[in-house]
Parts: C-alpha cells; sequence; structure tokens
C-alpha cells in the first residue's frame, strides 16, 4: 500500500514540475535573448567608436601628408627657383667671359700649337711647365702692347689727335653753373668745344665725355683719312668708376659716305651707306665693338653716328668715345671713282 502510494505521488510530483522547468527554461531563453541584444548593442557602439576612432586616424594621416606634400612642394619649388637663379647666373657669367676675350677654341688650340712646336724644336716631349710658363709670358706681353697702344689694338681712323674732327653734331647740353661762357669761346664754327672729347680716349673718367642734349641726336665725324670701313666701337665709362650709366646711348645707327677736297656741291646728295644698327648694353663691356654688316665696300671719310633713345637719362646722352675701324684702300684711284 505505502509503495503504491509512493509511486502515485511520485506520478503527481512529476505532473507538478513539469511546467515549472518549462516556464524557467522560456525564461532563461529570454534573458539569453537579453543578454544577446545587449551584447550586440555594445558591439555595435564598440564597432562606432572603433570606425570613428580610424576615421579620425585616416583624417590626421591624410591632413599629416597633405601638409608633407605641401611642404616638399614649396621646397622643391624653391630649389627650383634657386637652380634658375643659378642658371641665370652662371649665362650673365659666361657672357662675361665672351666678353672679357678669354681664350676661345682656336685661340687655346693655336696656344697648344704653339707649345707642340716649341717642343719639338726644344726636342722635348709632351708639355713642361717652364715652357708653358714662356709661352703664356709671351702672350701677356703681347696683350699688354696691344691695349696698351689702344685698348682694342686695332687702327683708330676717327682719333682726333691722328687727325679726325667732328664736324657737325646735334644741340650740345650746356650746363649753366654760374660760369659766363662766351658763345665764341663755347663755339668754334658751329662746333661745341668739348666735341673732340668723343674722339680721344677719356681713360675711364665719369664726365669726361661730349654731352648732347636729350635721348636722341647725333655727331657727324671726318676720319683722317679715306678707309673701307670694317668695324665700330662705342665707349661708355665703366660701371666700376660710374655715378650714372643712364646717359649712355642705346638704340644707335652708324652711317657713312666720302667728301671730296671742297666739301659736297650744293645740292648734290651724298651717296650714303649705312654701316651699322646696333644697341649699347650696359651689362657687357665698356668698350663695345660692332662689325660693319650693310657696308658695300664703299670708300669712306666721314661717318655719322645717330642715337634715338639712351638708358633713361632725360636730359643728356653723353658720348664718351666713338672709333671707327676699317684698311685704307690700295688703290688712291679708287678714291676718284667713289666721288
Amino acid at each position: 500500500m505505502s509503495r503504491a502510494i509512493w509511486k502515485w505521488a511520485k506520478k503527481s510530483n512529476d505532473r507538478i514540475s513539469a511546467p515549472v522547468d518549462a516556464l524557467d527554461f522560456q525564461g532563461q531563453i529570454s534573458d539569453v535573448e537579453s543578454f544577446l541584444k545587449l551584447t550586440a548593442k555594445m558591439m555595435q557602439v564598440q564597432i562606432e567608436v572603433v570606425d570613428k576612432k580610424i576615421e579620425n586616424e585616416i583624417g590626421s594621416l591624410r591632413r599629416e601628408l597633405v601638409k608633407k606634400v605641401e611642404e616638399k612642394g614649396a621646397f622643391f619649388e624653391n630649389e627650383l627657383k634657386k637652380l634658375g637663379d643659378r642658371t641665370d647666373i652662371l649665362d650673365e657669367s659666361l657672357d662675361e667671359v665672351k666678353n672679357s676675350g678669354f681664350f676661345s677654341k682656336k685661340e687655346f688650340e693655336s696656344f697648344a700649337n704653339e707649345l707642340k712646336n716649341r717642343g719639338q724644336e726644344a726636342g722635348e716631349e709632351g708639355f713642361s711647365l717652364d715652357r708653358v710658363r714662356a709661352v703664356a709670358r709671351e702672350i701677356v706681353m703681347k696683350e699688354i702692347e696691344k691695349h696698351a697702344a689702344d685698348g682694342l689694338g686695332r687702327v683708330d681712323y676717327a682719333l682726333a689727335s691722328g687727325g679726325a674732327s667732328v664736324v657737325r653734331h646735334s644741340e650740345p647740353f650746356y650746363h649753366d653753373n654760374g660760369i659766363s661762357w662766351l658763345p665764341a669761346v663755347r663755339f668754334r664754327k658751329g662746333i661745341h668745344f668739348l666735341a673732340h672729347k668723343m674722339l680721344e680716349p677719356s681713360f675711364g673718367e665719369p664726365g669726361d665725355c661730349f654731352p648732347l642734349k636729350g635721348s636722341s641726336g647725333f655727331v657727324e665725324v671726318r676720319l683722317r683719312t679715306a678707309i673701307i670701313p670694317e668695324a665700330i666701337t662705342l665707349e661708355h665709362v665703366a660701371k666700376s668708376v660710374a655715378y650714372d650709366r643712364s646717359t649712355a646711348p642705346k638704340d644707335c645707327r652708324i652711317s657713312a659716305w666720302y667728301e671730296g677736297p671742297d666739301g659736297i656741291p650744293p645740292g648734290v646728295a651724298p651717296k650714303v651707306s649705312l654701316l651699322a644698327d646696333f644697341t649699347y648694353e650696359l651689362e657687357k663691356s665698356n668698350a663695345q665693338t660692332f662689325d660693319v654688316k650693310f657696308a658695300d665696300s664703299s670708300i669712306v671719310n666721314t661717318v655719322r653716328f645717330d642715337f634715338t633713345s639712351n638708358h633713361g637719362g632725360p636730359l643728356l646722352t653723353c658720348i664718351y668715345r666713338l672709333r671707327v675701324h676699317g684698311h685704307e684702300p690700295e688703290s688712291v684711284a679708287l678714291l676718284g671713282a667713289n666721288s
């Protein structure tokens, strides 16, 4: 009997606990779902935080990279500008070397050949230092003699001391410094008393020139004799000693013709030949030589120097020296044919 009662009680307990266990299981499932939702939400928040942090890091890196690129770009731009400036300086230096009379390739080859010939004469091979010094010394002495003669080593047929003279010119510049100069003293046969300055060496002294009024004008020069012109040299004061170089002529023209002993007859126009158009540049040598390009081998004894502008001087233009180079005709008969 007792065993039957125990079995019945066990069956009753089993029937009562089953629903309780089911409810407890559902509650656990609900707790798990809530936990999973909370975990998912927290993970989402963490992901968003990480994404934002990554985005901030990337943005910072991007800004830093852009800044470095801009800095490098500015650096390279500055270096390129320096390189451009150095290139300009190099170009100027090369121009100075070219204008300074430095050895050309032809001159260097001539120098090397001279050394070689000296060595063969002396029975020596190669180039000894003593031989190089000896040849170089001879070249230097020749250059000194040449420049001592007249700076360029070329005959100047417009040299005043050689017989050339100014025969006509535009209005001169006269600075009234309180000293009274009579017209007869200032001019002689219509020629200003300073006109001869442009036909003789100035020795680099500032102001030792022939001043003409304004930024354009002309001068006509009778040469010492009739010649076939080859080149023109225009000289201004050197920039190393000049107070102001704005009075230097800029755009210039040289023309020439031949006049007989009695001059040009009235009503007869001379046969004028254009010798050269050129620009005097301040950054080059103070004595600049221009080859005659338009001459037709005509014989001339009178040249006209025209300038249509200067380098900025509004009041006057200074002519320090004008030189005319060429050679005399072989036959005097040519003079008659030319006139």
